[in-house]
């Protein structure tokens, strides 16, 4: 008897599992009873095992000593995968924690659903690296081999938006032109596809390395990282000339996948040479604090809060920053965050009208898109795929389980 196919979505911020039984998807919870979970890890410091999920962000939020890892997709391709590190009590490479998660994953599929499974078929998007072959080539094998590392025998690839295309024909017409808009974590990706009743045919599809990740990166040096010093002026040890705080730090310290290495010796002297130097050294006296209580994941956090809130059009939504100094916080509006992202609306706009020339599409032809991903609920997203098709009619599919229902359909 054959085994079955896992259906894996392993996604830079969240991931999911799936399998075909008895004709229909089933999706299977990896921790507890939601269909998705975190794609982030933490190693506590005094030992014991590995937390993944939500497991991994609770015991971050609670103050737990340790080491919390999220966005490790994006490090797929480049040489900081295969550097060693003392991560978890033991050396080890960044590609190991990919595996770890992976076999913790594969381990909690096969408890919840009594199966065994050797093969798999994971999503991945158009393109891990825009517009580099070489380190998009090099980005599939690193994930390749993590899985086989962590006890597949037999690994596929189907590109996001085509499984997403799958999971939502429903929501297209009975005839006509889709367009998959696959807005993730780390990634966009896109499919144009032709529908025929209840069949498909993808037509082209494209992608670029632009996600949630960057809002929220754009938002956070936008909003926050000026109250950390961002944009200051430093004093001349000798004479009376002030220099431009340096960006490097801040821009790190708003990245997801950077901040775990900002916490060591050699970024808190760093700091300390900006402190001396400071035109206002109270908000560099802020990074320190963010640095040395290692709190930019929390910091992390508080953006991605802001900017749901921001999104959803409240009013009075600010980015919460009591934990770095009490009552500390940041004001983000809709015009704000949208001033921040600007310059991502172009790249979208762009990337959509590169997938309908690579399918022989006008995009006014396009009758259907269809929204898929965390990040497509953004308002921008749906205000560039409207501009550029604007034709069509807007659907939004299940944002965050089409890509691996999509997966699981595929194994059929």
């Amino acid at each position: 008897m054959t085994s079955p196919v896992l259906a894996v979505d392993f996604g830079t911020s969240n991931s999911a599992a799936a399998v075909m039984q008895a004709g229909a998807v089933r999706r299977i919870p990896i921790e507890g009873d939601a269909d998705t979970l975190p794609t982030a890890v933490f190693f506590p410091t005094e030992g014991g095992g590995m937390r993944i999920g939500r497991a991994a962000s609770t015991a971050l939020i609670d103050g737990d000593d340790g080491r919390y890892m999220r966005a490790l997709k994006s490090i797929l391709g480049h040489d900081l995968l295969h550097e060693s590190r003392f991560v978890g009590g033991k050396r080890q490479t960044l590609a190991d924690v990919v595996t770890s998660f992976l076999i913790a994953f594969k381990t909690r599929a096969e408890a919840e659903t009594g199966m065994v499974f050797d093969r798999v078929l994971s999503g991945r998007p158009v393109q891990f690296h825009s517009n580099n072959s070489t380190r998009d080539k090099q980005a599939e094998d690193d994930l390749r081999s993590c899985y086989i590392a962590a006890g597949f025998q037999d690994v596929r690839f189907l590109y996001e938006p085509e499984a997403a295309a799958l999971a939502c024909r429903h929501l297209g017409d009975a005839q006509g032109i889709g367009l998959i808009v696959d807005i993730g974590g780390g990634t966009s990706d896109f499919s144009v596809y032709r529908a025929d009743g209840d069949k498909i045919e993808v037509l082209a599809s494209h992608g670029i390395r632009l996600g949630g990740t960057d809002f929220d990166q754009k938002i956070s040096v936008a909003h926050v990282m000026p109250l950390l010093g961002y944009g200051g002026q430093l004093r001349r040890t000798f004479g009376d000339e002030l220099l431009p705080m340096p960006n490097a730090i801040f821009n790190e310290l708003a990245t997801w996948a950077k901040i775990p290495f900002l916490y060591s010796r050699e970024t808190e002297r760093k700091i300390e040479d900006l402190l001396a130097h400071a035109v206002e050294p109270e908000k560099v006296t802020r990074l320190q604090e963010v640095i040395v209580d290692r709190s930019g994941h929390e910091l992390a956090f508080a953006v991605e809060d802001g900017k749901i809130s921001a999104n959803a059009d409240q009013a009075q939504a600010r980015i919460q920053m009591g934990f770095v100094e009490r009552g500390l916080s940041a004001q983000i509006t809709a015009g704000s965050m949208n001033a921040a992202l600007q310059g991502f609306r172009d790249d979208l706009r762009m990337a959509m009208y590169e997938t309908c020339a690579r399918a022989g599409v006008a995009p006014g032809a396009v009758t259907t898109a269809i929204l898929v991903g965390g990040s497509s609920l953004m308002q921008l997203v749906a205000d560039e795929v409207t501009a550029t098709c604007p034709a069509a009619r807007l659907e939004r599919s299940e944002a965050f389980t089409a890509v691996v229902d999509g997966l699981a359909l595929a194994t059929a």
